[in-house]
């Protein structure tokens, strides 16, 4: 069932690109398509109904039982991809309205977009210059029309990964708990407590956005090729990576583009803790 959605739902997506692009789609292909979408998503029905009846009939509350039965029916690649540009598509929103996700009073928000901006904003150039390129040379209305249905579509993707970024900002909690994040891609809550060390640390890693060396070793969150901050734990804390993928790391080592504040953060606060248990035991 899951392949079957994989081929049929890219389909109708084509499909929609096609008729906003004002394709001339005959209506045999249109009604043909709307019904096998159609029976898939019916089937669909059914088997999250099925999960959910189970689910509930173990003893799961309502909300728990539908998260099962929806995990069970939809593959996780799926749901992490639709959550994703649902949140690239918030943080659009809380970009304009100069607003911060997950920052509360006293908590201190610590930015890393600094060594990507430039690139993002290339990025968004090089997706512009094509869009206004591709309509001055394609000389074909269908495949223009198709074709800037796509770049546009490009464009606000990158405009939304963007904005997750400075709207999702690494966050020191007052209680000196640690939330290391990438724009909607990545979060990593960690507790304060299992925090053993933090300090100032510029490294330049190769690979991908998010790097473990083994698990339960060093987790590298890079951004513009760089990781400013190493923050040791006393245990392994489990991350999820940007596809549903999952670990876990005694090791972090991230950007931030003032480390030393949010080092600094994160020290007082524990020595401040530290203290205070002092004072308790005496």
């Amino acid at each position: 069932m899951s392949k079957a959605l994989w081929v049929f739902i890219p389909a109708e997506l084509t499909l929609v690109v096609c008729l906003l692009a004002g394709v001339a789609v005959p209506a045999p292909v249109i009604w043909g398509a709307e019904a096998v979408v159609l029976t898939l998503l019916v089937i669909e029905t059914v088997f999250v109904r099925r999960h959910y009846k189970a689910a509930r009939r173990a003893g799961a509350e309502p909300r728990a039982a539908l998260a099962r039965a929806v995990e069970a029916a939809v593959p996780a690649t799926a749901r992490r991809l639709l959550v994703n540009e649902a949140r690239g598509l918030t943080s659009l929103v809380r970009w304009v309205a100069r607003r911060k996700h997950g920052v509360r009073e006293g908590d201190l928000a610590a930015p890393y977009t600094g060594p990507q901006t430039a690139m993002m904003y290339g990025f968004l150039f090089v997706s512009v210059v094509e869009t206004v390129a591709l309509a001055m040379l394609v000389p074909w209305p269908l495949v223009h029309r198709i074709l800037l249905v796509v770049d546009v579509y490009g464009v606000l993707m990158v405009l939304a990964m963007h904005a997750g970024c400075v709207t999702r900002p690494h966050v020191v909690g007052a209680d000196g708990s640690l939330l290391v994040r990438w724009g909607v891609l990545f979060d990593m809550p960690i507790a304060g407590g299992l925090i053993t060390a933090a300090r100032v640390e510029r490294r330049y890693p190769d690979g991908s956005l998010v790097k473990i060396d083994e698990p339960g070793g060093t987790l590298d969150l890079i951004v513009g090729g760089q990781t400013t901050v190493r923050v040791e734990l006393s245990e392994p804390v489990g991350f999820v990576r940007p596809m549903g993928g999952r670990g876990t790391a005694t090791v972090v080592r991230f950007h931030a583009d003032d480390p030393a504040a949010l080092v600094a953060r994160l020290n007082g606060v524990r020595k401040t803790a530290d203290e205070a248990a002092g004072d308790v035991s005496v």
